[in-house]
């Protein structure tokens, strides 16, 4: 009998899990690459090199530019032919590094040899050396998450392999399809942080994954899966922390401060290849989905990749379905895209291609005072007062309200009758809050 476990709040979204059965394809490698150097949490990359300089697939191209922050690869091989602000998919200008691929060039090949035989501090500078990021969304840099204070000791680690928002099958097909490698990736991440037990978080709705995994993990003392109740947001880390184990990450806190990491599974994998095989991060796996897609499914592709030119190896759109919306990302947390030449980036989980049936859309309207935002809320705010108090420029009582603990997981816009703009107003709220507190005078 499966677990029920799960936390307060919430809501159950359509799944749209269509591509589930897809197994990954390797795409071509592109002709063209366009490199952000702001693919993370954190300060941007600072560029090595610079027009008609070339490079090698693998190849630094931006260092860190702080200790949280994360390298830049080449994807390809080529010459730069581009260097300077390109349209970000967050819809603003940043740098970035385009590179032109020469048709020449050979791929590079890794060696695999046991990481695990690596002292800590060896399997840290491999996994900062990949240029490893949360693969989830988050973006956060890998090396720095598995780099807590002396005074945090860790004694679990999750795996996050719920995937909860709509649409979303890439950590799916992973769980499926490379389980060892994720497995020896959590092997290699409980090692960093002298961590005891293990716990791989998967929801219901993917029993196959979850029975595979649990059998990889038979006979190891230490390691186990949990399965979950099927709930949007189950995948937030505070939430599937009180899942799994029930204990309640506090308000402003990080999940270190109940002595948890959490990783993706997909970010997992990556730390097996980087550790084992000393390969960097220049692919990931995307979902590639909607009604105007010819061909749904999961793809590895290139980082840099435009999003046209994915779609356009993937098999490309449907003439009879014109697309009303792009979003990368999922349903609920991702953003609509206005240009398909905006490039995939380490944190592009999914691209959903959508007609009108889709893309549904509700004219705004006063807020009715339902309580439905409440109720859906999984950091138990008061999202309706929260967006009276933004509107009104109220600030500290927007802080004091705990504005800044908002995950922006959309379930209050997703559940309003009124159809207000919820996320967009406490985006801008939790920026202004911020900027308010280094205003203030330090006590």
């Amino acid at each position: 009998m499966l677990a029920t476990r799960s936390f307060k709040g919430g809501l159950h979204p359509p799944e749209l899990k269509n591509t589930a059965d897809k197994s990954i394809v390797d795409l071509p490698v592109p002709d063209k690459v366009i490199l952000h150097v702001s693919q993370h949490i954190g300060a941007p990359a600072k560029p090595l090199y610079k027009i008609t300089d070339k490079v090698d697939c693998g190849q630094v191209i931006a260092e860190p530019g702080g200790f949280v922050s994360s390298r830049i690869h080449a994807t390809i091989s080529g010459k730069i032919i581009g260097s300077g602000n390109f349209m970000h998919p967050f819809g603003v200008p940043s740098p970035a590094i385009v590179i032109e691929r020469n048709p020449e060039a050979t791929e590079p090949t890794y060696e695999e040899e046991n990481g695990f035989n690596l002292n800590i501090e060896e399997i840290k500078t491999r996994i900062q050396d990949a240029g490893l990021v949360g693969l989830g969304g988050a973006t956060f840099p890998t090396h720095v998450k598995l780099s807590p204070p002396e005074t945090k000791p860790i004694d679990t680690v999750i795996l996050n392999g719920v995937e909860c928002e709509p649409a979303l099958t890439s950590d799916h097909r992973l769980m499926l399809e490379l389980p060892d490698k994720i497995i020896s990736g959590l092997k290699l991440i409980m090692k960093v942080l002298n961590a005891k037990r293990g716990i791989i978080g998967i929801e219901n709705n993917k029993i196959d994954a979850i029975e595979l995994m649990a059998k990889k993990v038979e006979g190891e003392e230490n390691i186990e899966v949990q399965p979950l109740q099927v709930k949007y947001p189950q995948g937030g880390e505070k939430q599937l922390i009180v899942a799994a184990i029930g204990k309640e990450v506090p308000s402003g806190g990080l999940p270190m401060d109940v002595g948890v990491v959490v990783q993706n599974v997909a970010t997992a994998a990556a730390v097996a290849d980087a550790v084992n095989c000393r390969k960097p991060l220049l692919e990931r796996v995307v979902t590639l989905a909607g009604n105007c897609v010819k061909n749904p499914g999961n793809y590895r592709v290139r980082i840099g990749t435009t999003v046209a030119e994915f779609i356009k190896m993937a098999g490309g759109l449907k003439e009879d379905v014109p697309p009303v919306k792009v979003i990368m990302g999922g349903p609920m947390m991702g953003f609509a895209l206005f240009d398909l030449n905006i490039p995939i980036i380490k944190g592009t989980s999914g691209i959903l291609v959508w007609d009108k049936d889709e893309a549904k859309t509700m004219e705004q309207a006063a807020c009715i005072r339902c309580g439905r935002c409440i109720r859906a809320c999984p950091m138990k705010l008061l999202p309706q007062q929260l967006k009276k108090l933004v509107d009104a420029k109220k600030w500290e009582q927007a802080d004091k309200m705990g504005i800044l603990d908002c995950m922006e997981c959309g379930c209050c816009a997703y559940t309003c009758p009124s159809a207000l703009p919820l996320i967009q107003t406490f985006k801008m709220g939790k920026k202004l809050v911020m900027a308010e507190r280094k205003k203030a005078p330090k006590k």
